[in-house]
């Protein structure tokens, strides 16, 4: 059925993708709070998150789904949908355990917990990266990996206040994202928008915070080697993605590691 969603309208895949990445990326290593068990943005104040603009719209095209299977709960079916979206957009096969439970309001974490599109300048813009990632419990080479699902989608002006898509194949899961940061020409763009750059024929864009990942000598490494090597960034994403998804989860083991 998700499948089918995405083969009905496949600018939903890239939108799946980010729900399970928002719904999962608000933990907080040293809370135990946030991350996707709980699937707290069905409630207000996290439905309302600026970071979660336009997501209604993947949790209201999943809502058929769950209640033809009211079994499963929406924090395993989010989180699913995304790893069967990154799949049938000619990505890696992800890892997916189920176990995650609902929760209710009280649960929501507080806003700020997802990346801004810039932070105050270079330096600025590339603490937040880390700050973010490393607050779930990341390193440097994770959040290259997971960044390069910038690979998909696009940007709103009526959701993040950013516009375009980062890349021309915006429903293709591709290393096409650290081709264009390294072969392209970024530069500011002169609009009345938030701070992001264009390339030459000012159709495809990067946030700043995507420029990080250059402008840091630390993140490039990881960009040159992805960019370089797809598959090599498809497993290392693949992992990534899973840690991400299970972040302050109970996942169900096999029963074989029981005993």
């Amino acid at each position: 059925m998700i499948c089918q969603v995405i083969e009905d309208d496949p600018d939903m895949g890239p939108t799946l993708v980010r729900l399970a990445w928002h719904t999962s990326g608000t933990y907080d290593k040293t809370t135990g709070t946030g991350g996707s068990n709980g699937a707290t943005m069905r409630f207000t104040p996290e439905a309302d998150f600026g970071a979660n603009a336009g997501l209604r719209l993947a949790r209201n095209v999943l809502e058929p789904i769950k209640k033809a299977h009211p079994q499963i709960s929406y924090a395993d079916l989010w989180t699913y949908a995304g790893c069967v979206a990154i799949e049938e957009m000619d990505g890696p096969a992800i890892t997916w355990r189920p176990g995650r439970v609902d929760k209710g309001p009280e649960s929501c974490p507080p806003d700020g917990r997802l990346p801004d599109g810039e932070k105050g300048g270079p330096a600025g813009t590339t603490q937040h990266v880390r700050d973010i990632f490393y607050r779930m419990g990341f390193n440097d080479r994770e959040i290259v990996a997971l960044v390069g699902a910038h690979a998909l989608g696009e940007c709103h002006t009526d959701r993040s206040g950013y516009k375009g898509p980062w890349t021309r194949m915006k429903t293709t899961f591709s290393n096409e994202y650290f081709r264009e940061l390294l072969e392209n020409t970024w530069t500011l763009k002169k609009w009345n928008g938030p701070p992001q750059f264009e390339d030459p024929t000012g159709e495809l864009m990067m946030l700043p915070t995507d420029m990080a990942l250059i402008w840091d000598s630390d993140f490039r490494k990881y960009v040159e080697m992805y960019a370089n090597d797809q598959d090599l960034w498809f497993a290392d994403f693949a992992k990534a993605f899973q840690k991400l998804e299970e972040l302050g989860c109970e996942i169900e083991k096999p029963w074989w590691k029981i005993f």
